[in-house]
């Protein structure tokens, strides 16, 4: 038996640095191991790490506190902040006309989630007792399923109760997964209510998809009828037509060649036009009509090549800074970012991994592919000084005292609120400092992942001593209770108004639920029920403003009610 003692040392002696890394090792691939079962569709993905955590934490099987809080934290950070640099780039863009009724929707929404945890607080639960309030901020995250609010009200908690917080993790595991089938059982029920029928809400998308004009690029090819244009240089026709297009290839008196700024229009020349689908229409009728001619097929040593963008001194110059035309003869007619197509907008500024449509000679673009970068082993390596420069400046963003009257202590973003803000701005704004802030999306997940299950992890062994005193002998039930109706009167009262007066459409508005309670299985729900992006639309639109408002509303009811 003592040959085996070094197995029982290894198990139960928690401050050696192998123990801390067994514990993680175990409770993290057993919960997403968990996590993968479904039940009725559903799962609950990698939160089944926090209930690992519970487990290990009530067996006794845990670590220093200490350790477990730094790890926490540290994880919590490198979450927030990967979730920041993802969403950034479209936050801002995410407020256009429909956008805006969106985002006002999903705030209506979280504002709802907070009155009615209130309700119940003061309905259900006594009041005298200061460790109630806290626990049900921890109720109300498990409700709408947002974990880096939960991590964000555990920070807040640590200033308000130095002496040590309330475990909220209980509660929130509590509310959790009635939680995420709330939210997709009154998504549900919306569709009955308003009387919707799927293949009518199917269709009226597909009419929307062929008659809308938008920002995809449109290709076509024209012939110059219109006398007012002899003579006139492209700037001149440009300027006039006030529209964006671009000119990649033309045709005078049956020689081809790559137009610039200056070259000149004739009656009769043909030319390859890329522009907005919405401007297609206009500039056909000022120019002349479209032909049937495929300059690609013509014997012409005119190549069209994608290239990608990975030298970092581009980051952020815009299309007409470059001069492609005028300095370097070719032509640049779209720029795919993100897996979508962007028209080539003279005021674009391209960022490293951008996807740029190059036109022009063989040799003239090659020369462009090198200056560019074109290297996709450049961007198989994550841009690690960006991130952790960026997370120097929002732990120091997140530290600063905000004084506000009536508060017991100045307000602070922290360790969660301070890096989201400043990754959004990097994600954004990143190339005006000449920080290089792409990360391929399955780096930008890793990482994520990683932040999040060690965030999960800790807080589930922390709270593992006392869950079971907590949910049976305390208050357990009315969590899962109140849990509930966190969850879904919100979404039973914003989702008529979305649909009966902004009549948006259903697969949108089953988006914008799931992303304003940030729940990857209810936009699962939606998309699984849909042919369409609409929902995914939908969840991007109000992903960014949500996420920033859940944690930072988690701050505010903490540090102003909890103190």
């Amino acid at each position: 038996m003592e040959s085996f003692e070094w197995l029982k040392d290894l198990f139960l002696t928690n401050d050696s640095v192998a123990h801390i890394a067994l514990l993680y090792a175990i409770v993290i691939a057993a919960g997403v191991y968990l996590g993968k079962f479904k039940v009725m569709g559903i799962s609950l993905g990698v939160t089944f790490v926090l209930f690992a955590g519970i487990v290990a934490g009530h067996i006794g099987f845990t670590a220093p506190t200490p350790i477990l809080t730094f790890v926490q934290d540290f994880g919590l950070i490198l979450f927030v902040f990967m979730i920041g640099l993802q969403v950034g780039p479209g936050f801002f863009e995410s407020f256009g006309k429909a956008g805006v009724k969106l985002n006002a929707l999903a705030t209506i929404a979280i504002v709802l989630n907070v009155l009615v945890m209130f309700a119940c607080y003061f309905i259900f639960f006594d009041t005298s007792n200061v460790a109630s309030l806290p626990m049900m901020v921890g109720t109300l995250y498990g409700a709408v399923t947002n974990t880096p609010g939960l991590g964000a009200a555990n920070e807040a908690l640590q200033s308000v109760f130095p002496n040590g917080a309330p475990q909220i993790a209980s509660a929130y595991a509590c509310a959790y997964p009635l939680g995420v089938l709330g939210i997709i059982g009154a998504t549900i029920i919306i569709r009955y209510v308003c009387k919707i029928k799927l293949e009518e809400e199917e269709a009226r998308l597909q009419a929307l998809d062929e008659t809308s004009a938008n920002k995809k690029p449109y290709k076509m090819h024209l012939e110059v009828t219109n006398k007012y244009l002899e003579g006139k240089t492209l700037l001149q026709v440009h300027d006039f037509l006030n529209r964006d297009f671009v000119v990649s290839r033309i045709v005078h008196n049956g020689e081809l060649s790559i137009p610039n700024s200056k070259t000149v229009f004739y009656v009769g020349d043909q030319m390859l036009i890329v522009c907005a689908e919405a401007d297609q229409e206009a500039i056909t009728a000022f120019i002349g009509p479209k032909i049937d001619v495929d300059f690609e097929q013509q014997d012409q040593p005119l190549v069209s090549k994608r290239i990608l963008i990975t030298n970092s001194e581009i980051n952020g110059k815009t299309l007409a800074s470059m001069h492609f035309s005028s300095v370097h003869g070719v032509n640049v007619t779209r720029v795919t970012r993100h897996g979508m197509d962007l028209f080539a907008s003279a005021t674009l500024p391209l960022q490293v991994g951008d996807r740029i449509m190059v036109v022009g000679p063989e040799d003239a673009v090659d020369r462009v592919a090198n200056k560019m970068g074109n290297s996709i082993r450049r961007l198989n390596a994550p841009n690690i000084a960006t991130i952790f420069v960026g997370i120097i400046m929002g732990i120091i963003f997140g530290s600063l005292p905000f004084a506000i009257p009536g508060m017991p202590v100045p307000l602070k973003l922290g360790i969660a609120g301070g890096p989201l803000i400043i990754a959004i701005l990097i994600g954004r704004y990143g190339y005006k400092i000449h920080l290089v802030t792409y990360t391929s999306t399955s780096a930008n997940m890793m990482l994520r992942e990683i932040g999040l299950v060690l965030f999960l992890a800790s807080v589930g062994i922390k709270a593992g001593a006392g869950f079971v005193k907590t949910v049976v002998d305390g208050d357990g039930l009315l969590f899962v209770l109140t849990g509930f109706l966190i969850t879904i009167i919100p979404i039973l009262i914003v989702g008529p108004i979305a649909r009966l007066k902004y009549k948006f459409n259903y697969f949108t508005l089953a988006g914008m639920i799931a992303g304003t309670y940030t729940d990857p299985p209810a936009l699962a729900y939606a998309n699984s029920i849909c042919s369409k992006e609409a929902p995914a639309l939908g969840y991007s639109t109000v992903y960014p403003l949500s996420m920033f408002l859940r944690i930072f509303t988690a701050q505010l009811i903490v540090l102003f009610f909890c103190g």
